[in-house]
């Protein structure tokens, strides 16, 4: 599609913001109604009890991988211009990062993007969560914990193994991709068939997969027609977090770009599928140690999703998409890190319970 039309129209940064308005508010919406969470589905899948959650996942992950290998045929995403196969990344962020983020996750109940959406239908325990997650992206990307992540992201980088594309490491070729995107697709209509999943919900995870090469197509397209630079890329959470953070805090006149168009996109496709589905409800913490817990998580994944340059949606299924060598790592340590610590907190919940049982006894 040409964008000429509306670049002769609009200005080239305020086109990039309204295509990162457009795209954030369609996952924004899809992800509300699906109620597409990888918390819940890495939960669902190490419990060995899948119900929605995990098949809406799948939906949702191979969605995003077809539709961005078929435009990347077509020749309509340029992928090697992406950040994440355009420059070296760090391997050992990625793994770093990525138990950080899941450990995060489960203990805040929802990865970033989760955070967001259950932060505009009223979830202020999420809306909290969601402000610390953007302080600590900061202040992991230019503030004092900057230092820290630079150190561990420069152990071991895609330098050392030859790029982070992982066809051109496996010899990959489109017919394959796209098979094995296909088994994801497969597998998550066999777990939806199980558990019984309404159509609507399939449908809604659908969309917010697409919302992913949409995002890819449209900032190809823009770095194609566009006078100026523009950074091919698709749909994150750590980076725009931090950077919309940084545009209310500080004076105006900031540069707009895709990013700052996307996060508020977000919070308001899942304000108005709440709203027009009546799901807008206000919630609270419910005591200190549940507070002092989402918090911690919060913090964990700032500075574990900005370690592995990007959050589960990002560095996860964004650069999965693209087969990203980094995304790959990133999305297995999330995957077995929430595992762990799910069963940790399971474990000492247990515990505790006993402890309370056997106090309550008569001596």
């Amino acid at each position: 599609m040409d964008l000429t039309y509306l670049l002769d129209r609009i200005s080239e940064p305020l086109l990039l913001a309204a295509g990162g308005l457009v795209v954030g508010v369609l996952f924004g919406a899809f992800a509300q109604q699906s109620r597409f969470c990888l918390r819940a589905a890495s939960l669902e899948f190490s419990r060995g009890a899948p119900k929605d959650r995990l098949p809406v996942w799948l939906l949702a992950f191979s969605a995003a991988l077809i539709g961005t290998q078929v435009l990347m045929i077509l020749g309509e995403v340029q992928a090697s211009e992406a950040r994440q196969l355009a420059s070296p990344q760090s391997l050992s962020g990625a793994l770093f990062g990525g138990v950080m983020f899941g450990t995060g996750m489960v203990l805040a109940r929802g990865c970033a993007s989760r955070l967001l959406v259950l932060s505009a239908t009223g979830n202020l325990r999420a809306l909290l969560s969601g402000l610390v997650f953007a302080v600590v992206a900061q202040a992991s990307l230019r503030g004092v914990l900057a230092p820290v992540r630079e150190g561990l992201a420069g152990l071991w980088t895609t330098g050392d193994i030859g790029g982070n594309d992982l066809t051109a490491h496996l010899g990959l070729t489109p017919a394959i991709t796209i098979s094995f995107a296909a088994l994801w697709l497969v597998a998550g209509l066999v777990f939806a068939w199980r558990a019984r999943v309404r159509i609507w919900q399939l449908l809604a995870a659908a969309g917010a997969g697409l919302a992913i090469p949409f995002a890819w197509w449209f900032t190809s397209a823009m770095a194609r027609q566009a006078f100026d630079p523009v950074q091919v890329e698709g749909v994150t959470f750590t980076g725009p977090s931090a950077d919309t953070l940084m545009l209310v805090l500080s004076p105006p006149g900031n540069v707009l770009d895709f990013d700052i168009g996307l996060v508020p996109g977000v919070f308001l496709g899942s304000f108005l599928a709440a709203l027009l589905t009546k799901e807008l409800a206000l919630q609270g913490f419910e005591g200190g140690r549940s507070m002092a817990r989402y918090l911690t998580g919060a913090t964990l994944m700032g500075f574990g999703g900005m370690l592995a340059g990007g959050c589960a949606v990002g560095a996860g299924i964004t650069g999965a998409s693209i087969f990203a060598v980094t995304a790959w790592i990133t999305l297995t340590a999330i995957w077995l890190s929430a595992a762990v610590t799910d069963r940790l907190l399971t474990r000492n919940g247990k515990s505790r319970a006993a402890a309370a049982d056997e106090a309550s006894q008569p001596a």
